[in-house]
């Protein structure tokens, strides 16, 4: 499937896009209210309701606004390259994680997206009301784990006698 057909496929079928999908697709989140479905071989998230992905596409605009410097994005114009989106993404919702569940490690996985999110604006009254200077923090920290090379993984460990 060629990329135009895929786009306009992808757009018709997704007309209420996730837009914590590339982190679900990379497991590093979940959400209640995210469906996954394949077009071709390629995978897509879709959220279940419009409230919730416009309290999602909300939150994450005003994080990036505040978390330009640390993102050290010139324009809010331009789209964020890949890792720069995850940071992003997982660095948000790990700041998110903090601010509701103080004295407990932050998971490797975010467990439900919405109701982490949800949970938080109903606590401080508004998106605009979060802490951003502390959800900054962990955007600021957040780095995308080492994919190992396919030479890595071909190399092993060797066996012991």
């Amino acid at each position: 499937m060629d990329q135009d057909a895929f786009r306009k496929t992808y757009q018709e079928v997704n007309e209420c896009f996730c837009v914590y999908e590339k982190a679900i697709l990379l497991n590093r989140c979940h959400c209640a209210l995210a469906d996954r479905f394949c077009i071709a071989e390629r995978e897509g998230v879709e959220c279940q309701t419009a409230p919730a992905q416009e309290q999602c596409f909300e939150f994450l605009e005003t994080l990036r606004e505040n978390a330009r410097f640390a993102l050290k994005a010139r324009s809010e114009l331009y789209p964020l390259p890949h890792g720069k989106a995850m940071r992003l993404q997982m660095g948000g919702l790990r700041g998110l994680h903090r601010l509701r569940y103080p004295s407990e490690q932050t998971p490797v996985l975010i467990a439900n997206v919405h109701d982490l999110l949800s949970g938080l604006v109903a606590d401080y009254g508004s998106i605009e009301a979060l802490p951003y200077n502390r959800i900054i923090q962990q955007v600021a920290e957040y780095r995308e784990p080492k994919r190992s090379t396919r030479r890595q993984r071909d190399k092993g460990q060797p066996e012991e006698d």
